[in-house]
């Protein structure tokens, strides 16, 4: 069984672990004690099973398939769950699905699912506040903006998954097409490094544990510069923080699980633990 800390949740805690992020895939899982949901299916059908079965979770314990939209690093293994009840905010082709409505909330066993509309080039794409009673966590990635009547409903979250997708200046300087490089800046784009930073900013409290910077484009960022980013503009948040709040900027192929972080390479790079003792003149190295 998944357990993350020896927790196993029963409506107090959340597991989760972040399995693949980033143009080539997407996918991540969430455990409530015997209820396992999972966001998103990119990324291909070996590595999404081979880190199913290293969370020791079979494809027969999923509950449901969430969906946040249609494009292919988010759905590209969706045939491989068709037999699970499936959430989407829109069709998919020879997939039954259920239809999900941003505000409109539903429940998958022990979890309570709340669609938010994102501003993506992709028709319907949202994010997902998960609650169990106890815990709050936010999902969301592809949005070129958070309208801000959001902000209320995705703010005090313990968990926080937010785009942190390129730094501006590497996205221009990149040999992609201009027209790319303005469809990926644009409100119908990705959240770059400084407007992800903006939105944790008025988002997170003295709640909130964690915080998994997203969807980095692998071209036009580095972690470093994401997770530097954040840290600047948290260091110097005018509310408390978690005494050990833990930010992680998550790379393409990689598993970061809750409270965890055990990427095989440099973790003082991609990762920082902030809090109520931190001051605006330390530095992330």
């Amino acid at each position: 069984m998944f357990c993350i800390n020896g927790l196993r949740g029963f409506g107090l805690m959340m597991d989760f672990a972040l399995m693949a992020s980033g143009s080539k895939g997407n996918s991540f899982v969430i455990v409530d004690g015997t209820t396992k949901v999972m966001i998103d299916c990119g990324t291909t059908k070996r590595y999404l099973f081979e880190h199913l079965k290293e969370l020791q979770i079979s494809l027969d314990d999923l509950d449901a398939v969430l969906i946040t939209h249609n494009h292919s690093d988010h759905i590209s293994q969706i045939k491989h769950f068709a037999s699970l009840p499936i959430y989407s905010p829109i069709e998919i082709p020879k997939i039954d699905t259920f239809y999900v409505k941003p505000g409109s909330s539903f429940t998958v066993e022990t979890l309570r699912f709340t669609p938010i509309a994102l501003s993506h080039d992709a028709l319907n794409t949202v994010g997902y506040i998960v609650e169990n009673g106890t815990e709050k966590l936010v999902y969301v990635t592809d949005t070129g903006y958070i309208n801000e009547k959001h902000i209320p409903r995705i703010k005090d979250a313990d968990y926080i998954v937010l785009e942190s997708n390129h730094d501006v200046q590497m996205l221009m300087a990149t040999s992609r097409p201009q027209f790319t490089k303005q469809r990926i800046y644009s409100d119908t784009g990705h959240l770059c490094n400084e407007d992800c930073a903006a939105v944790l900013d008025k988002i997170v409290t003295e709640k909130t544990k964690m915080i998994i910077l997203a969807h980095l484009s692998e071209q036009a960022n580095t972690r470093k510069k994401a997770l530097d980013t954040t840290v600047h503009a948290l260091q110097n948040h005018s509310g408390l923080l978690h005494k050990n709040l833990l930010v992680c900027a998550a790379g393409q192929y990689e598993m970061i699980r809750k409270g965890i972080y055990d990427e095989k390479v440099d973790a003082g790079s991609v990762s920082a633990i902030i809090g109520m003792e931190s001051s605006p003149d330390n530095d992330v190295d």
